[in-house]
């Protein structure tokens, strides 16, 4: 039991658990974001930088300047996408270090300022819009809304119902969005109809305390994690309170790491922090159709770095013993290097690609496919290697 919590039975928290600094020193942090092959990045407002978590500890500048990012997230191809304070923005990262805006204006004015993302398995980007880091005097829309953007790149406005929207989740079965009113301390549901619009909005809970609501998750039974007075508040699916998370600094986002999902790290003041549960976290894979999976038997993970020179790293998990073959092809199709053709046991499991053929000639700088064969699954990613 957490000291000074109230602990019910079903409770994902193990009895004696308590979170861990893992960092501090920053100005104000936000977003963490877990990314494979195995590092947490996050963002620093203030200082405009994105910085990554290494698991030795040191830590490094993942991007800056970061457009004074908030919330991250990752789209279905693995890119990270970045809520951005500074440029009014919604923007995507893309694999060659470049920056693509995705949404900026909505009927021809300025967003807010937007601040917590939500990835649904259709492509779609849902974010929320308060006018936190910009002077009433800067406001253009005259609301803070609930957008989505579409996979064909559309800018919807579902909801301008809340004053200060701020996190935002999907139910694991993407049926519901919640979305928490952050000064108020009040969390929000909606039924997702048709894959995309917001209907029947129900107060689902409400936080006491001195502080704010701000960033939200879900775990595989449905449970919901939001940040709040005094720490980490969990729900049940019918809003009732399971436990609260006692967190030194005043929490502000939180997200699942580790490969088995099972660690939550937490954004809070000046620091990260972390701690293991007993649950899991909804989270997506990406699959040969780019289409988003809950993991189940294998997963394949986004190779790093990329781009690479000389070398980079594959990453995958199996649930179960199987017969894996994985290659990589160039653009036209044509195998370059077989790196595994046998049966492997069941865990986390890297393979390294040098940029060498199977001849062991190294190979040109350009664009290179990975794929990752089982007798019932196929699976593949991108890379960029700048020889």
């Amino acid at each position: 039991m957490i000291n000074g919590s109230l602990v019910f039975a079903q409770s994902p928290v193990p009895e004696g658990a308590e979170v861990q600094r893992v960092k501090t020193g920053y100005q104000f942090v936000e977003g963490p974001l877990w990314l494979e092959p195995g590092y947490l990045i996050f963002s620093d407002i203030p200082a405009n930088t994105i910085y990554r978590l290494s698991p030795d500890g040191s830590v490094d500048i993942y991007l800056t300047p970061s457009g004074n990012s908030n919330g991250l997230a990752m789209d279905l191809e693995g890119r990270v996408l970045l809520a951005q304070h500074g440029k009014r923005s919604v923007s995507r990262l893309e694999t060659d270090g470049t920056e693509t805006a995705l949404a900026t204006h909505y009927e021809g004015k300025r967003l807010n300022s937007p601040n917590d993302l939500a990835v649904k398995t259709d492509g779609s980007i849902y974010f929320t819009d308060p006018p936190y880091g910009i002077s009433s005097s800067q406001e253009e829309l005259g609301y803070s809304g609930i957008f989505r953007i579409a996979a064909d790149g559309q800018l919807y406005l579902l909801d301008n119902s809340l004053s200060r929207p701020n996190g935002i989740v999907f139910s694991p079965d993407e049926k519901k969005l919640y979305v928490n009113d952050s000064q108020a301390r009040l969390i929000y549901v909606w039924d997702v109809k048709n894959d995309s619009i917001l209907v029947n909005k129900k107060l689902f809970a409400t936080m006491t305390g001195s502080g704010s609501a701000d960033g939200m998750k879900v775990d595989t039974n449905g449970n919901l994690y939001s940040t709040g007075p005094g720490g980490i508040w969990i729900f049940k699916p019918d809003g009732s309170v399971i436990d609260k998370i006692p967190v030194p600094e005043t929490t502000t986002n939180l997200n699942w790491g580790e490969a088995d999902r099972k660690t939550l790290y937490i954004s809070a003041g000046k620091s990260i922090y972390s701690i293991r549960l007993n649950a899991t976290g909804v989270t997506t894979t990406i699959s040969p159709d780019n289409s988003s999976v809950i993991p189940s038997r294998i997963q394949l993970f986004k190779n790093y770095p990329n781009p690479f020179n000389p070398n980079t790293t594959i990453f995958f998990k199996l649930t179960e013993p199987d017969y894996v073959i994985l290659q990589v092809f160039d653009v036209q199709g044509k195998l370059v290097k077989t790196i595994n053709n046998n049966y492997i046991p069941a865990g986390e499991h890297r393979f390294i690609w040098n940029a060498r053929n199977n001849t062991g000639i190294r190979v040109t700088s350009g664009i290179y496919f990975y794929r990752l064969k089982t007798d019932k699954t196929v699976m593949s990613g991108k890379m960029l290697f700048i020889g």
